[in-house]
This record gives structure tokens, C-alpha cells and sequence, in this order.
């Protein structure tokens, strides 16, 4: 029986244990059910459930959890989606992160071409089906090494819904559940096989409403005042700001409801802005200008104006020391192995599309480590790593330049390609926790990384405040 004692600072790994052959274990196991965690995948990409709105594919996953030993808690953070699956006790603890949600108008059939299975219905452009899926295999695969070895631990599944504009990880990290969590494991579908250290840009969402009094636009104008001109000075405003904002900065904004009639003057409008910037800090900054760009649009037309926050999270804090560990492993696993039917797919999805040019091998290479990596999109994974010492990767499920949310993506992500993508990094993840588990002095290098990079005088505070989940943002959708 061998049991590892509670990390403290400068712990090695247990000489009684050899890491390669516990690495191959997990990796093994893996494996061996790689043909169970496809039909969940497969299942889940099937479904294409929205935000909030994962009902079966949740249920799925906690019952594949749930088969293999995990004690699992739902409705964390109240949201009915959102779960904790839980392994073992003591420490070290580990979280893995698991996403499922889809995204609207991208059905689409596992083809080289445009080809919606339910015309305006959902699919998985960014990959979530196999995202949930991976972070569950790798938690089992953990699980069954920790239980065979008798090795002292904690391993937790969070089931995190609607990363797509809903924010859950945001809300679970405001109400403490990663409270005592040492290390965070998450990955995400890609057209390429990484797992550098890098950041992303922070965000904010927010509905500005504007109440009016509606009239007849020809009879009697006088007597109206607009809420869609309200909603117009507003955009105005915000869009002479840009030149004055930081030019890394992105302002974007959609009028949602702007009336619905030409001849009656709107009594309500509303219009959906998002403000991004790689510092959470500036994020507030702009949005804080352009709530005041609101309060005067609605004073200039003699109209109200209200608005709610509908999500907010903090840019990716990259830790350096966890991403060398998860790139080892990366490597030992290597990228995506295509079948020749797998490159003529390939070729013809490259071909049906204005996708630039990328050589297809790149799905089997692994990149170089690099550090200082940015990409400009949003995640709400980024309040999780100002907390929690935390470490993500991608692996190619995606043919080489396919774009996420494209319904190239969605494609790839209910076949074969995907599939083996999806294991690659169910093997990754697991094989990084091993490293944790054995070596909790890199756990503490991590920490001690997470604290520099935040500063002493760092405490954090959700952007979302304290309002509840927007469990019906994708209501109608």
C-alpha cells in the first residue's frame, strides 16, 4: 500500500512509485473506454443543448461520473445544468473543467459542406461536446490510478454550463466553490496541438434598456419620445469614444429590440453591448464611460434607461510552471493521427470553404513552448486562474485553419477527427494530474508563481456582482 503524505514545500516524487508507469496507467485507461466517451461525445454533439439549457447533455455526463465512483452535487451556484463530481479526500486537490454547451444557428452535419441537420437549429462550433467528455475521462482515468495506488487525494469534476455569454464558472467562483482547490486542469477543442502559457482578452456584457412613451410617428410625434433614439445617441456616443479608448481595446454592441412598427414611436428598445481588453481593470474602466454614454442618450431624448450585467470575466492568468508539466505530457502523447480518409475529408473541408491554406500534418505535430501567447477571444475559465494556480491545452479536432464557431467546426467535432482529438487530451489532462499528485512541490512553485503574477494587494472581485445567473439568456435563441 503506499500512500503520499500531504504536500508540503520541496516534496519530491515518492521514489516507491515510477511516474512513467503511472502516466501509461492513466493513459491506458483512457483508452481502454475510448469507445464509451466517443458515444457520450457523440451523444452530446447530437443534443446541441444551449447555455443553461444542457439538460440532457449534463445528465449524461454526471451519469458517466456517477458509473465510475464520483459522488456528484447538482444545481451548484443555482444553476440547474452546473454540477461538482467529487473523488477521494484530502490532499492534494485538483479540479478539471468541463464544458457542454452549443451555440446557436450552426447545425451541421458531419460533412465537407454546408449542411444544417435542423435549419437555424444549434451545434458545437467551439467543441464543448468534447470538451465535457475529455475532462471526464481524464478525471476517471484519475480516479481509478488514485484508488488502485491507495495515493492520498482529492480529484473534482466541475460541470460548468453556458461559457458561451451565460459566465457559470464566474458565479461558482464568486460563491467560493474553488475554495481550497490546489491546481486547475482544463483543456479546449483547437485546429492545433498547445498547451503554452497564454492570456485572452477579459470581457463584460451588459443590456441597456431604454422606456420611452409611444405615440403615432405621424399624428401626433410631439406627444412621443423614443426609445430607439435613445438606443441610436448611445451608439453615437460610445462610437466617438472609440478613438479614445486603448486600441486594444474591443467594443461591440447589437441593437436587440429597437420597436415594431415604423408608425409607432418605440416605447422600448434595448441593445447588447460587450467590452474586452486584456486587463480586467480597463475592461471597467471603458464600460464605466459607456454606462455614462447611456445615462446621457437617455437624458438627451427625456426617455429612462436601465441596464443589467449579463456577464464579466477576468483575462487568462498564465502560470508557467503547471504548463511546462501539461506540455511534457502533451508531447508524450503527441497530436492527432489521420487515416488516409481522414486527409481526403480533410482536403474537402479546406476546399468548401475561403479558409486560408494550412498544411493538414500540422494535426499530428505538437507546437513549440512558448510563453507570452495571446489570443483574442474571451473565457470565462479567467476568474478561475486569478484564484487557482491553472493550466489549459488544446488538441486538434479540428482540421488545421478551421476557425471555432463555424460550422466547419461542428463537423469535425461529431466524427472521427474530433474524436481522437478529444482523447489525446483526456490522456494529457490525466497525465498531468499524476505529475500533481506525485510531485505537490510543483503545486506550491505554481502557487507561489499565481502570487507573483497577481501581487500581494491582489483580492478578487467578481465583474458580474452580485446578480443571480441569466438562466434565460438563451431563451428564444
Amino acid at each position: 500500500m503506499l500512500i503520499i503524505a500531504p504536500f508540503c514545500q520541496g516534496q519530491e516524487i515518492n521514489p516507491k512509485v515510477k511516474p512513467d508507469k503511472n502516466k501509461q496507467f492513466v493513459a491506458q485507461n483512457v483508452e481502454d473506454h475510448k469507445a464509451e466517451y466517443t458515444k457520450v461525445a457523440r451523444d452530446i454533439w447530437s443534443y446541441a443543448e444551449l447555455g443553461f439549457y444542457e439538460t440532457k447533455s449534463s445528465a449524461e455526463l454526471q451519469d458517466l461520473l456517477k458509473a465510475n465512483g464520483f459522488k456528484v452535487e447538482t444545481g451548484a451556484s443555482g444553476m440547474p445544468t452546473a454540477f461538482i463530481a467529487t473523488y477521494g479526500s484530502g490532499g492534494p486537490v485538483i479540479g478539471v473543467l468541463a464544458e457542454f454547451d452549443a451555440l446557436p444557428g450552426l447545425s451541421q452535419d458531419t460533412v465537407f459542406s454546408k449542411h444544417p441537420i435542423v435549419e437555424g437549429g444549434a451545434g458545437h462550433g467551439c467543441g464543448h461536446n468534447l470538451f465535457g467528455t475529455a475532462s471526464a475521462a481524464g478525471a476517471i482515468a484519475i480516479k481509478t490510478w488514485l484508488e488502485k495506488n491507495k495515493i492520498q487525494g482529492t480529484i473534482k469534476v466541475y460541470g460548468t454550463p453556458a461559457e458561451e455569454g451565460g459566465g457559470a464558472k464566474v458565479y461558482m467562483v464568486r460563491d467560493g466553490l474553488f475554495n481550497g482547490v490546489d491546481a486547475v486542469l482544463h483543456w479546449h477543442p483547437s485546429s492545433a496541438n498547445d498547451a503554452s502559457p497564454s492570456s485572452c482578452l477579459a470581457i463584460k456584457q451588459t443590456m441597456f434598456r431604454f422606456h420611452g412613451r409611444a405615440a403615432h410617428a405621424a399624428a401626433n410625434p410631439d406627444a412621443g419620445r423614443s426609445a430607439l433614439d435613445a438606443v441610436e445617441g448611445m451608439n453615437y456616443l460610445v462610437n466617438m469614444m472609440r478613438e479614445h479608448v486603448p486600441q486594444d481595446a474591443r467594443i461591440h454592441y447589437v441593437i436587440s429590440k429597437g420597436g415594431l412598427a415604423a408608425n409607432v414611436v418605440p416605447d422600448f428598445a434595448e441593445v447588447e453591448y460587450m467590452v474586452r481588453h486584456p486587463d480586467a481593470r480597463v475592461v471597467d474602466q471603458i464600460w464605466e464611460r459607456i454606462r455614462k454614454c447611456a445615462e446621457g442618450a437617455a437624458m438627451g431624448t427625456e426617455t429612462t434607461m436601465d441596464y443589467e450585467v449579463i456577464s464579466g470575466s477576468y483575462n487568462l492568468m498564465p502560470n508557467e510552471t503547471l504548463a511546462k508539466l501539461m506540455y511534457n505530457n502533451l508531447q508524450t502523447v503527441g497530436g492527432v493521427k489521420y487515416t488516409p480518409a481522414d486527409v481526403e475529408f480533410a482536403k474537402q473541408l479546406q476546399a468548401s470553404s475561403n479558409m486560408k491554406p494550412v498544411n493538414i500534418a500540422e494535426a499530428g505535430q505538437v507546437q513549440p513552448f512558448k510563453t507570452g501567447g495571446f489570443f483574442p477571444a474571451s473565457t470565462d475559465v479567467g476568474d478561475i486562474t486569478w484564484i487557482v494556480p491553472t493550466v489549459g491545452l488544446g488538441t486538434a479536432t479540428w482540421v488545421p485553419g478551421v476557425p471555432a464557431h463555424s460550422w466547419q467546426a461542428v463537423a469535425t467535432g461529431g466524427m472521427d477527427i474530433g474524436f481522437k482529438g478529444m482523447i489525446n487530451a483526456a490522456k494529457t489532462l490525466a497525465m498531468t494530474g499524476v505529475d500533481l499528485y506525485l510531485n505537490p512541490a510543483a503545486i506550491q512553485k505554481a502557487k507561489a508563481e499565481l502570487k507573483e503574477r497577481t501581487g500581494n494587494e491582489f483580492q478578487y472581485k467578481s465583474m458580474i456582482g452580485d446578480r443571480k445567473p441569466a438562466l434565460d439568456f438563451r431563451k428564444g435563441k
